[in-house]
Protein backbone atom coordinates (compact mmCIF):
# COMPACT_ATOMS: atom_id res chain seq x y z
CA UNK A 1 0.00 0.00 0.00
CA UNK A 2 1.91 3.42 -0.71
CA UNK A 3 1.65 6.12 1.72
CA UNK A 4 2.00 9.78 0.46
CA UNK A 5 3.27 10.38 4.47
CA UNK A 6 7.10 10.14 3.74
CA UNK A 7 6.20 12.05 0.20
CA UNK A 8 4.98 14.66 2.69
CA UNK A 9 7.50 14.86 5.04
CA UNK A 10 10.01 15.23 1.93
CA UNK A 11 7.97 17.88 0.35
CA UNK A 12 7.74 19.91 3.73
CA UNK A 13 11.37 19.47 4.69
CA UNK A 14 12.22 21.46 0.72
CA UNK A 15 10.36 24.47 2.04
CA UNK A 16 13.12 27.40 2.74
CA UNK A 17 10.59 29.48 4.79
CA UNK A 18 7.98 28.87 7.11
CA UNK A 19 4.58 30.52 7.37
CA UNK A 20 4.05 33.18 9.60
CA UNK A 21 0.80 33.03 11.01
CA UNK A 22 -1.30 36.22 12.44
CA UNK A 23 -4.08 35.35 13.98
CA UNK A 24 -7.03 37.18 15.78
CA UNK A 25 -10.78 36.43 16.75
CA UNK A 26 -12.34 36.89 13.54
CA UNK A 27 -9.18 36.54 10.55
CA UNK A 28 -6.18 34.27 10.19
CA UNK A 29 -3.60 35.68 7.88
CA UNK A 30 -0.59 33.69 6.64
CA UNK A 31 2.39 35.11 5.33
CA UNK A 32 4.88 33.40 3.46
CA UNK A 33 8.03 34.62 2.12
CA UNK A 34 9.34 32.82 -1.31
CA UNK A 35 13.15 32.67 -2.29
CA UNK A 36 14.35 34.17 -5.93
CA UNK A 37 14.43 30.64 -6.51
CA UNK A 38 11.43 28.66 -5.31
CA UNK A 39 9.29 31.11 -7.51
CA UNK A 40 12.49 31.05 -10.69
CA UNK A 41 11.69 27.39 -10.47
CA UNK A 42 7.36 27.72 -10.67
CA UNK A 43 7.58 30.28 -14.00
CA UNK A 44 10.56 28.34 -15.66
CA UNK A 45 8.44 25.23 -15.24
CA UNK A 46 5.83 27.05 -17.04
CA UNK A 47 7.77 27.74 -20.09
CA UNK A 48 8.31 31.65 -18.71
CA UNK A 49 11.45 33.00 -20.45
CA UNK A 50 15.01 34.00 -18.86
CA UNK A 51 14.47 37.36 -19.23
CA UNK A 52 11.22 37.36 -17.53
CA UNK A 53 12.25 35.22 -15.01
CA UNK A 54 15.94 37.64 -14.22
CA UNK A 55 13.43 40.33 -13.75
CA UNK A 56 10.71 38.29 -11.34
CA UNK A 57 14.54 37.37 -9.45
CA UNK A 58 14.87 40.79 -8.36
CA UNK A 59 11.62 41.34 -6.47
CA UNK A 60 9.99 40.10 -2.93
CA UNK A 61 7.49 37.54 -3.04
CA UNK A 62 5.27 36.73 -0.08
CA UNK A 63 1.85 34.58 -0.32
CA UNK A 64 -1.00 35.19 1.50
CA UNK A 65 -3.55 33.31 2.95
CA UNK A 66 -6.47 34.72 4.70
CA UNK A 67 -9.18 32.57 6.64
CA UNK A 68 -12.15 34.21 7.50
CA UNK A 69 -12.85 32.93 10.88
CA UNK A 70 -15.67 35.14 11.74
CA UNK A 71 -19.44 34.50 11.13
CA UNK A 72 -19.64 37.52 8.61
CA UNK A 73 -18.23 38.59 5.72
CA UNK A 74 -14.74 39.68 5.49
CA UNK A 75 -13.77 42.60 2.87
CA UNK A 76 -9.89 42.27 1.55
CA UNK A 77 -8.99 45.02 -0.10
CA UNK A 78 -5.09 45.40 -1.07
CA UNK A 79 -5.70 49.25 -1.09
CA UNK A 80 -6.32 48.98 2.66
CA UNK A 81 -2.51 47.22 3.37
CA UNK A 82 0.50 49.32 3.71
CA UNK A 83 3.66 47.59 3.42
CA UNK A 84 6.40 50.19 4.84
CA UNK A 85 10.71 50.26 5.97
CA UNK A 86 12.21 52.35 8.35
CA UNK A 87 8.29 53.94 8.69
CA UNK A 88 8.70 54.64 4.86
CA UNK A 89 5.65 53.12 2.89
CA UNK A 90 7.26 50.68 0.13
CA UNK A 91 5.22 50.83 -3.76
CA UNK A 92 3.68 47.72 -4.18
CA UNK A 93 3.35 47.50 -7.89
CA UNK A 94 -0.51 46.53 -9.18
CA UNK A 95 -1.09 43.68 -11.07
CA UNK A 96 -2.13 46.35 -13.83
CA UNK A 97 1.67 47.07 -13.92
CA UNK A 98 2.82 43.59 -14.67
CA UNK A 99 0.38 43.16 -17.16
CA UNK A 100 1.71 46.10 -19.27
CA UNK A 101 5.29 44.92 -18.30
CA UNK A 102 5.05 41.63 -19.14
CA UNK A 103 3.59 42.91 -22.82
CA UNK A 104 6.75 45.21 -23.54
CA UNK A 105 8.36 42.21 -23.06
CA UNK A 106 6.75 40.25 -25.58
CA UNK A 107 5.62 37.53 -23.02
CA UNK A 108 2.51 35.56 -24.63
CA UNK A 109 -0.95 35.96 -23.43
CA UNK A 110 -1.20 33.02 -22.22
CA UNK A 111 1.99 33.32 -19.45
CA UNK A 112 0.60 36.68 -18.64
CA UNK A 113 -2.73 35.00 -17.33
CA UNK A 114 -0.60 32.65 -15.56
CA UNK A 115 1.05 34.97 -14.00
CA UNK A 116 -1.86 37.14 -13.07
CA UNK A 117 -3.46 33.75 -11.95
CA UNK A 118 -0.94 33.56 -9.36
CA UNK A 119 -1.25 36.71 -7.47
CA UNK A 120 -3.74 37.29 -4.85
CA UNK A 121 -6.58 39.71 -6.14
CA UNK A 122 -6.66 43.27 -5.47
CA UNK A 123 -10.01 42.50 -3.70
CA UNK A 124 -12.33 40.14 -2.07
CA UNK A 125 -15.08 38.88 -0.25
CA UNK A 126 -14.53 36.07 2.36
CA UNK A 127 -17.39 34.89 3.65
CA UNK A 128 -17.36 32.71 6.92
CA UNK A 129 -14.75 29.90 7.21
CA UNK A 130 -13.61 30.72 3.65
CA UNK A 131 -9.95 30.60 3.07
CA UNK A 132 -8.02 32.32 -0.12
CA UNK A 133 -4.93 33.72 -0.93
CA UNK A 134 -2.13 34.01 -3.58
CA UNK A 135 0.79 35.93 -3.50
CA UNK A 136 2.04 39.88 -3.56
CA UNK A 137 5.02 41.10 -4.93
CA UNK A 138 7.20 43.49 -3.32
CA UNK A 139 10.53 45.51 -4.57
CA UNK A 140 13.30 43.90 -2.76
CA UNK A 141 14.43 44.59 0.65
CA UNK A 142 17.07 43.37 3.00
CA UNK A 143 15.26 44.74 6.00
CA UNK A 144 11.95 44.13 8.12
CA UNK A 145 9.00 45.20 6.44
CA UNK A 146 6.13 46.57 8.65
CA UNK A 147 2.34 44.97 7.19
CA UNK A 148 -0.68 46.94 8.30
CA UNK A 149 -3.56 45.88 7.12
CA UNK A 150 -7.44 46.22 7.41
CA UNK A 151 -10.30 44.23 7.23
CA UNK A 152 -14.13 45.98 6.67
CA UNK A 153 -16.54 43.58 7.92
CA UNK A 154 -20.40 42.93 7.30
CA UNK A 155 -22.77 42.54 4.89
CA UNK A 156 -22.12 45.89 3.38
CA UNK A 157 -18.91 46.68 4.87
CA UNK A 158 -21.03 48.17 7.77
CA UNK A 159 -19.32 46.20 10.78
CA UNK A 160 -16.44 46.99 12.76
CA UNK A 161 -13.07 46.64 10.92
CA UNK A 162 -10.42 44.44 11.87
CA UNK A 163 -7.11 45.21 11.84
CA UNK A 164 -3.88 43.40 11.20
CA UNK A 165 0.30 44.68 12.05
CA UNK A 166 3.35 42.80 11.96
CA UNK A 167 6.73 44.37 11.73
CA UNK A 168 8.96 41.41 11.40
CA UNK A 169 8.11 40.29 7.51
CA UNK A 170 10.95 39.82 5.30
CA UNK A 171 12.05 38.91 1.89
CA UNK A 172 13.52 35.31 1.63
CA UNK A 173 16.62 35.08 -0.15
CA UNK A 174 18.44 32.51 -2.17
CA UNK A 175 21.28 30.89 -0.01
CA UNK A 176 24.74 31.11 -1.48
CA UNK A 177 25.87 27.98 -3.67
Amino acid sequence: MFSVLPVLLVVSSLQANQPIILTQKAVEVELTPRSPNQMGAFYEARGFPKEVRAVLAKQCYITIGILNKSKQTLWFDLKDWTFSVDGKKIKRQHRDYWQARWKEMGLAQSKRSTFRWTLIPEHLDYLPGEKEGGNIILPFTEKMITVDAKFATGENKQGEPVFIHYDKLYCAQDKPE
